[in-house]
């Protein structure tokens, strides 16, 4: 990996190095290079008031990774990911292909940067696409996707969307925008969704939290457990791991081995669930 304070990543047309990104910095936490100094610059204020900030990346990460593995478990061969983050290695094309080859798989994100990335991760793959869409116009990013000729809506899709919802607003109404990509994927589709919490957390990290959300993303809406699991309603949750009930729990232990082992500090900073569609 080269030196993530010397190195000059391309700056796309439109982009503001200055302004940080939630994808860049998300990048940096897991120690990827494509950020510049204004996303490291965020990502060390984070530090300050939560130093498990890192571990809360990577603990999403990890759901992340879990649930597109059982989704393709279930026999799903098409994903649909919302808000991926920038190229690394371990994405949802990589984990569904370690279970079903021909998997197909388009991501959607409003970062050009990740945009001009994801056609390096991706190459020439023709079963793979990225799209620039934002969350919070279905209609757009639904035309994108179908665009692609990559995603039969007639069938299973597992809908990615983890770690996203928290940048959009009660106003824009997350709930609403679930129901309206699951409408448009056939029964027995699945969405994975982790989202951040204010619950039991202390007052100066959700503030620094707010400020580098709001100077990031245009905004962070941290939700607790009850109103991300209302995220769900009309769903099936299925249960996070061997004798738990269906519910959303924190992102370290969905597909845990070992619920003790697995709930670290950092994981309890979202919640996660895996849903499906009746």
């Amino acid at each position: 990996m080269a030196d993530a304070d010397t190195r000059q990543i391309p700056v796309p047309p439109g982009v503001d190095p200055a302004r940080p990104s939630s994808a860049r910095i998300y990048d940096y936490l897991l120690g990827g290079d494509n950020s510049f100094e204004s996303d490291r610059a965020a990502a060390e204020r984070l530090k300050t008031q939560m130093p498990e900030v890192a571990d809360t990346a990577w603990a999403n990460r990890g759901f992340h990774q879990r649930a597109a593995k059982w989704i393709a478990e279930q026999g799903v061969a098409q994903f649909i990911d919302i808000g991926p983050g920038l190229p690394a290695l371990g994405n949802t094309h990589d984990i569904a292909r370690r279970v079903t080859p021909q998997a197909r798989i388009v991501y959607a994100d409003n970062d050009p940067v990740v945009l001009a990335h994801g056609g390096d991760l991706l190459g020439g793959d023709r079963a793979a696409a990225m799209i620039l869409a934002d969350i919070r116009e279905p209609d757009e990013l639904l035309a994108g996707v179908r665009r692609t000729g990559l995603i039969d809506f007639s069938a299973p899709v597992g809908l990615m969307m983890t770690a996203v919802l928290h940048f959009v607003s009660d106003e824009a109404n997350p709930k609403a925008l679930i129901g309206r990509y699951m409408s448009e994927l056939a029964p027995g589709s699945y969405l994975a969704m982790s989202h951040r919490t204010t619950d039991h957390k202390p007052p100066m990290a959700l503030q620094t939290l707010a400020e580098v959300g709001a100077h990031a993303a245009g905004g962070s809406y941290y939700r607790s457990k009850e109103e991300i699991r209302g995220l769900f309603d009309g769903l099936e949750l299925v249960s996070p791991y061997e004798r738990a009930q269906p519910d959303v729990v924190w992102v370290g232990l969905w597909g845990c081995e070992d619920p003790e082992l697995a709930d670290s500090e950092g994981s309890r900073w979202l919640y996660c669930g895996v849903a499906r569609s009746p």
